[in-house]
């Protein structure tokens, strides 16, 4: 039998041998020893045999490998040399996902970000290490007082007198370089005092002319000490100035100078000569903050404080125009989907009426928040979480914030005054009923 008699007989016991398993590309790589000891069969060394011809660039790389010790599997690919080989299979494995890659949800930050994040946290801290220079203890109070201010809102402050109100206003002025100024509230207090208005003087020829005299609502900081002793139409005057951050006299609008901010205090205690404030300017404070009383020890540093100097210590930290550039940062913080959705369910659920409204709700609350309680929410947990060192809104930023932001927004019902129970306490008890339908929640989704 002739050469070529005996490779035809070869390829027709070949070509009627059982079909090869498939084999990726990484099997060679992942042969195992023992299997590569086996003897080679017949049709191996038959394979030999044709591979020692010349071959393509291609077929000649693919001998190298069959060369070698190789699996019966392998061998038994009677197409493996037709198919030509990329130069980069032999070496191509896949790799294992490394443990500590960043998740696909994570966000990077790019280096501009970056440097404005740390700006902002740096700043923050330089604001509380001064204001704390002033103010014995009072934390939550002085917090949410500056996140208020970065935010861009107003705040309104509950507590007995001498507290310190007015101290932590006038340190905030020092802190922020920014100019103060104090309203005191009285009955007798006309909306002129407080916008200002036009007056009667005389130009260079001799004539006379009216001139705008700014009010004091014309600074940076506003302290409109014990506001409720005022009378509603001056009440009303703080309006637009708290909403719009202008004022309107005699038909000419005039802008007022950013950073704005209004700090209102009123006296819970006396009520004799007092006008409550309507619930449309309530509804234009950011927060509402109750300041405690000190405890012992921390009454004990504020006399010897006080001993020394009643001048505030506090320096400058930030200037008006960093000030702003901390808010626009602070607006840029993303949010989940899944947080904004429990925060808007949490303001939308205040309402008895609602499809969505917890039994704390049904049971305790005659009217809800208004949709200024979602904007100041979400606004202040931005700042909120970016002074915790974090890119991102959490589910404890909006928890933290939902007392000072909905204590001042919601009416009570019948049931909670005869149980006793306040503002605060029906928040939380609010809260906690979310908490405990669980947040995924959303929009009566159970």
């Amino acid at each position: 039998m002739g050469l070529f008699d005996r490779k035809k007989e070869n390829k027709t016991a070949d070509a009627k041998a059982a079909p090869a398993p498939e084999v990726k590309k990484n099997d060679v790589a992942e042969a195992k020893p023992q299997e590569v000891a086996k003897p080679a069969t017949p049709a191996q060394a038959t394979k030999s045999q044709e591979v020692a011809k010349p071959a393509a660039p291609a077929q000649a790389t693919k001998s190298q490998e069959v060369a070698k010790p190789a699996a019966p599997a392998q061998a038994t690919k009677p197409q493996a040399p037709a198919t030509p080989a990329a130069p980069a299979q032999a070496t191509t494995i896949t790799p294992k996902a490394s443990p500590v890659a960043p998740k696909a949800t994570e966000q990077v930050v790019d280096p501009a970000m970056a440097k404005e994040l740390k700006l902002f946290a740096e700043k923050c801290e330089k604001i509380f290490t001064e204001v704390k220079k002033d103010i014995i203890g009072q934390t939550e109070v002085v917090q949410y007082t500056i996140i208020a201010i970065i935010a861009g809102g107003n705040v309104l402050l509950e507590g007995a007198p001498g507290l310190g109100k007015t101290r932590l206003v006038r340190s905030l002025g020092n802190v922020f370089d920014l100019p103060f100024s104090r309203i005191q509230f009285t009955p007798d207090l006309m909306p002129a005092d407080v916008t200002g208005t036009n007056i009667i003087t005389k130009d260079e020829n001799g004539n006379s002319k009216f001139e705008f005299q700014k009010g004091p609502i014309f600074s940076n900081i506003v302290l409109a000490d014990e506001i409720n002793r005022a009378t509603p139409k001056t009440q009303a005057a703080l309006l637009e100035a708290m909403q719009e951050h202008k004022v309107t006299v005699m038909g000419v609008s005039r802008k007022l100078d950013e950073p704005f901010f209004v700090l209102a205090t009123q006296n819970p205690i006396e009520q004799d000569g007092t006008y409550p404030l309507p619930e449309a300017q309530m509804d234009r404070f950011m927060f509402k903050i109750i300041v405690p009383n000190p405890s012992a020890e921390e009454l004990g540093q504020i006399v010897t404080m006080t001993q020394k100097t009643m001048d505030e210590l506090a320096v400058a930290a930030c200037n008006g125009e960093e000030l702003l550039r901390m808010r626009a940062v602070a607006k840029t913080i993303p949010i989940a989907k899944e947080v904004l959705d429990y925060a808007m369910v949490m303001i939308a659920s205040t309402h008895p009426d609602s499809e969505i409204a917890t039994d704390t709700t049904k049971q305790y609350i005659r009217c809800g928040a208004s949709p200024r309680a979602a904007q100041a929410l979400i606004t202040a947990a931005k700042v909120r979480a970016l002074i915790k060192g974090r890119y991102n809104v959490s589910y404890d930023d909006i928890n933290a914030l939902a007392v000072p932001v909905l204590r001042h927004r919601i009416k009570l019902g019948f049931e909670a005054v005869t149980s006793k129970m306040n503002a605060d306490d029906v928040v939380n008890a609010h809260v906690r009923d979310l908490n405990n339908a669980g947040k995924s929640t959303i929009f009566g989704k159970k």
